[in-house]
């Protein structure tokens, strides 16, 4: 049994021209100790995926199950009872804490919350278990979040989310406000805390060089709906959607010898408001036919590689 497990999850939102489908009849699993990977253009759903998932958000429909348990609509206790297995690192590590906590505090916050430990000095042996786990000096300790640089300020907030020993953590592109340096250094603490607790991670990025290195498997998202779904590797070395073919060409490559051949992309991004029925990526696809305006579901074109392309079999 999956660990989650997201059926037709759909996430729509009334604006004044119409209803915007953020996120449009999403299916996946994520197991146990394990990385997804979510990428696309920014504004395809992504991060609105994430947030439903954990309940920032209600779900307009679908299904979400933890270990087996439908939690789509819990409420009350019992949606705190869920919350503690279920977190999330923002993306930007300085507007998502709070300015008049200091590190110290900020970390202690859910654990003094949770009601698991008796007095002061459990909770500070624990606070300082969770620094000394993500790599937090002593000396910041007493630290506010504008005199720390942005990878210390996103260590606090990975401390925060693990505070509770969750079972799912939304990394939503957490290293996108970071320097290059400092993003290798985050993404190694997340994969070396992972085989630690065994927590399962979806991991939020535009950034398919970076998802490949953390990932075991891939959702591509266009507008709110998935178009390519597959094991990292597999989807790497065959590459079926045109969308994904597009993402992965803009990847920079340091082989001067073969250099990668650029896809370039024509045309306007179709409105997810109201959309009409068929693929939302074919006002941009060199491959188009009549065949795209049809409905596009995802089908498996090899072992757990999902597709929703009507031309797959004639572009590859």
């Amino acid at each position: 049994m999956a660990l989650l497990e997201v059926k037709h999850l759909k996430k729509y939102f009334k604006v004044p021209t119409g209803i915007n489908h953020a996120v449009d009849d999403v299916s996946f699993t994520v197991e146990k100790g394990e990385t997804l990977g979510v990428v696309g253009e920014s504004g395809c759903g992504k991060s609105t995926m994430g947030r439903t998932i954990i309940h920032l958000q209600d779900a307009t429909d679908g299904q979400i199950f933890l270990n087996g348990e439908d939690i789509t609509r819990v409420r009350g206790r019992e949606l705190r009872r869920i919350r503690e297995k279920m977190q999330i690192v923002f993306q930007d590590p300085y507007s998502s804490l709070n300015p008049r906590f200091r590190v110290e505090e900020t970390i202690r916050e859910p654990l003094k919350h949770s009601g698991r430990f008796g007095d002061r000095a459990a909770l500070n042996e624990e606070t300082n278990r969770l620094m000394e786990l993500v790599g937090i000096d002593e000396r910041l300790r007493q630290s506010y979040p504008h005199e720390l640089d942005g990878g210390r300020r996103q260590r606090v907030g990975i401390a925060r989310a693990l505070a509770l020993n969750p079972e799912f953590v939304v990394c939503d592109e957490p290293v996108s406000a970071l320097d290059v340096s400092i993003q290798a250094q985050v993404l190694n603490l997340l994969m070396e805390l992972q085989e630690k607790t065994q927590t399962a991670y979806m991991f939020v990025t535009h950034d398919l060089s970076v998802v490949r290195y953390i990932s075991n498997h891939i959702c591509v998202m266009y507008l709110g709906q998935l178009v390519e779904k597959a094991p990292t590797e597999a989807l790497f070395r065959e590459t079926l959607h045109p969308y994904t073919k597009a993402l992965l060409s803009a990847i920079p490559s340091i082989d001067i010898d073969h250099p990668m051949k650029r896809v370039m992309l024509k045309g306007e991004i179709t409105s997810p408001i109201n959309p009409a029925p068929g693929c939302r990526f074919a006002a941009r696809c060199p491959y188009a036919s009549a065949r795209c305006r049809e409905q596009q579901t995802l089908r498996e074109a090899a072992k757990d590689h999902y597709v929703a392309c009507c031309r797959m079999e004639e572009i590859n």
